[in-house]
């Protein structure tokens, strides 16, 4: 059915993030690029920066070879020539010379070299340090963190007493601690601060082993024909440059890192452990979140989390089939979104060759008395209700409000899935004050191809 009613408030704000990349240019990374240039409208681009990592750097030979840093000048060149057919579809998307403004290139010379006073160093710095803008900055290691930690140091040694202000700003994506300067420079100053981190492993779901490790039914959007209809033909030049692999998806790692950021409704950006389209992650130390165990009996890694100790290369190559349900557990937490995921990539393909009306936009996901988050009592009754919700397109939309037990601390069985806008939800008996319970709206519409949008609700168990 087609439902939404004029004037009902938004679930929430859609606020866009602050984000910085640094990326060492790996072909995963140019793959995510083309991604994220076409989800640039979703947040505040404040740099893109190069940088080095154990794998790639200057003077890294065969495999180890670095990539020439103008490999980001040619991504927004390309990203330019469809810009203005992007703004038909959001005015929000920043202009190519914005992005050249902000694109730098940091410390490359070295693994973990982060002695020298890069332009990249020193602009991150620049962005930390300014205090009149309150929202956090989303800084993503695709690569090493090398120049994160030079620009980091700059604030040490330059303006130490505006390191509390910049920590309470600053937020780390890291995929894998991809040289030591984690460990070696930010961790021992910038952890006990309160900086907050997600350090993942889980990416790898999109990285090189995908056909490996994602389940069947996930994988057909990630094959040849799909990308060739969806995305690598006649959607214009950024797509064409996307270095597919015998025509299929080849790897982008490093995604996850600006999926998480992403206002979809999911707001995974208040609590890591709620888990979105970047994954979902448990705190382990202070501010500092990991990959869930895989089993019970698992143990975490210390030190460097990198490609030497991961859980994901561990599982890499699993045969037994407990092991294999292992390890389709473990990357759950991508690849239960990535038919969203990717059909979202496809329509913003879309986008760089339609006009407005012959393309798909997002449905607008609005809830009508309820609160984002609210109490009740074990055996209490609540209503949840998206039947405000609309489409731009007028498309017809379904929702589906289902029980995410992993983002809650309510222990016991997960509760059924409930098919359309209004759902009546009854809190479990069992439920102890404190707990909570999260309920989320996912709505599709029946576009080509069709997107989702979402709005979660948390349930806090009170006292009777």
């Amino acid at each position: 059915m087609f439902f939404g009613a004029p004037g009902t408030a938004f679930s929430e704000i859609p606020g866009r993030t602050r984000v910085i990349v640094t990326t060492d240019g790996e072909a995963d990374d140019r793959c995510s690029m083309v991604r994220f240039l076409l989800h640039s409208n979703d947040f505040e681009v404040e740099g893109i920066v190069n940088s080095s990592s154990q794998f790639h750097w200057v003077g890294g030979e065969g495999w180890h070879a670095f990539h020439d840093p103008e490999w980001v000048g040619e991504s927004i060149d390309l990203y330019g020539k469809v810009f203005e057919n992007l703004r038909r579809h959001d005015p929000r998307f920043p202009t190519p010379a914005h992005l050249r403004s902000v694109w730098k290139v940091g410390n490359i010379s070295a693994v973990g070299e982060d002695v020298e006073r890069t332009e990249g160093a020193e602009w991150i710095a620049k962005v930390l340090l300014h205090d009149r803008d309150p929202r956090p900055v989303w800084v993503q290691a695709w690569g090493g963190c090398n120049t994160i930690s030079r620009a980091l140091k700059i604030i040490e040694e330059d303006h130490p007493g505006k390191m509390k202000e910049v920590a309470g700003r600053l937020r780390l994506f890291l995929i894998w601690e991809q040289d030591e300067t984690y460990q070696k420079s930010i961790r021992p100053v910038w952890e006990p601060l309160g900086v907050p981190t997600i350090i993942s492993d889980q990416f790898d779901g999109m990285a090189y082993i995908w056909r490996k490790v994602l389940p069947e039914e996930t994988k057909c959007s990630f094959e040849a024909p799909w990308m060739k209809e969806h995305l690598l033909e006649g959607h214009g030049p950024l797509c064409a440059s996307y270095e597919a692999l015998d025509g299929a998806f080849h790897a982008e790692g490093d995604t996850p890192a600006f999926l998480h950021t992403i206002p979809n409704g999911l707001r995974s950006t208040e609590n890591p452990g709620w888990g979105g389209w970047g994954g979902r992650y448990v705190k382990v130390r202070g501010k500092v979140w990991m990959d869930p165990l895989p089993a019970d009996d698992w143990q975490r890694p210390e030190g460097q989390i990198s490609i030497h100790n991961s859980w994901s290369k561990k599982l890499e190559h699993v045969t037994d089939p407990e092991q294999v349900a292992i390890r389709t557990r473990y990357f759950k937490p991508i690849w239960r979104w990535l038919e969203a995921v990717q059909n979202d990539f496809a329509a913003r393909a879309d986008w760089c060759v339609m006009d407005y009306d012959s393309a798909n936009h997002h449905p607008v996901v609005r809830l009508k008395d309820t609160p984002l988050e609210m109490e009740a009592a074990a055996g209490e009754s609540v209503t949840l209700d998206a039947s405000a919700s609309r489409d731009p397109d007028r498309d017809r939309l379904t929702c589906r409000w289902w029980h995410y037990p992993e983002a809650g601390t309510y222990p016991g069985e997960p509760l059924p899935d409930i098919d359309g806008p209004v759902a009546e939800v009854t809190v479990p008996t069992d439920a102890r004050p404190g707990q909570t319970l999260h309920f989320i709206a996912e709505i599709t519409d029946d576009g080509e191809p069709c997107l989702t949008r979402y709005a979660r609700v948390v349930v806090v168990v009170r006292d009777p």
